[in-house]
């Protein structure tokens, strides 16, 4: 059976943490020059209906230091963006590659395409889930702090598609977190388990804060989002990270942020630039993890 990654509950935990030891060993090579080429002469599909730097930079990066090939396709140059179907789509591009990996707006395409896929499908952002960036994101506090378990990740901002997939993240890896978003921005229950008691809402982003491990967020107005963005910039004030509110987490808690950052929106240049923040060490993680997810989708455990 063909294993897709298309949100973080497709996984187990043990699967996930195959996926971080394999992530640990390919950095550490990474780091050291030594040569990782367990994708030789595989191929990366990577269709993008929405724009991306971090995105595509790491998997397209990633796959050919695995010794593998990756192929850029956006759906403005192909016939997708014609009106083929996206079932027909995925039967002949599956044909000619090893896995895919598609950034694009409803959830419903990626998994409509997963479904009519030969391949492994992963999903590199949708409007309901961003779950690589997550993976990473874990992996990055998993680096810095030790085990998640327990831990409390204070989530501040709009209720997006990172907050699902960092919800779904909880219920995996045991994690509890904290959620603030604005008045008229509640979370959409239809994308939260039923039985996720896992997180708890606070109508205060500074009380959200209080004795977090982690505090995250990101940019008020997603793509796709962009005739929203002044009533956001009006309905958000007050929700972002600053000096006082990472005050109110532990001492040692660590900030993130998916990128691109607004400073001075979302976050305070003095947070995001300041020595609890690790989004550099998170950005460049994309890197590693996905390499690892990709050597996993396509070839399974090693031992």
């Amino acid at each position: 059976m063909i294993k897709h990654f298309l949100q973080f509950s497709d996984f187990t935990l043990d699967e996930f943490d195959y996926v971080m030891e394999r992530s640990r060993l390919i950095k550490r090579k990474f780091k050291n020059y030594e040569p990782h080429h367990t994708l030789t002469d595989r191929t990366l599909v990577m269709v993008f209906e929405k724009n991306s730097t971090r995105t595509r930079l790491s998997f397209e990066a990633g796959m050919h230091q695995m010794g593998g090939a990756a192929i850029y396709l956006n759906t403005r140059d192909s016939q997708l963006g014609r009106g083929e179907p996206v079932e027909d789509a995925a039967q002949v591009m599956s044909r000619m590659c090893d896995v895919i990996m598609i950034r694009t707006f409803g959830q419903d395409i990626i998994e409509r395409f997963a479904a009519n896929s030969r391949v492994p499908v992963i999903n590199g952002l949708t409007n309901e889930h961003h779950p690589c960036q997550v993976l990473a994101d874990v992996f990055t506090f998993i680096e810095q702090r030790g085990s998640i378990a327990g831990k409390t990740v204070a989530w501040i901002g709009d209720a997006n598609n990172m907050l699902y997939s960092w919800l779904q993240a909880a219920q995996v890896f045991g994690f509890h977190v904290n959620v603030s978003t604005p008045a008229g921005y509640p979370i959409d229950m239809s994308l939260v388990a039923a039985d996720n008691q896992r997180y708890t809402v606070f109508a205060h982003p500074s009380d959200a804060c209080v004795d977090a491990d982690l505090v995250t967020t990101d940019v008020w107005t997603s793509m796709g989002f962009e005739e929203e963005n002044a009533a956001r910039l009006k309905a958000f004030d007050g929700w972002i990270v600053d000096a006082a509110k990472m005050q109110r987490a532990h001492p040692d808690a660590l900030f993130m942020h998916c990128l691109p950052a607004h400073r001075g929106e979302e976050v305070a240049a003095e947070v995001i630039d300041g020595p609890q923040s690790v989004v550099w060490d998170e950005a460049e993680n994309r890197l590693h993890v996905q390499k690892a997810l990709l050597e996993y989708l396509v070839i399974g455990k090693l031992t």
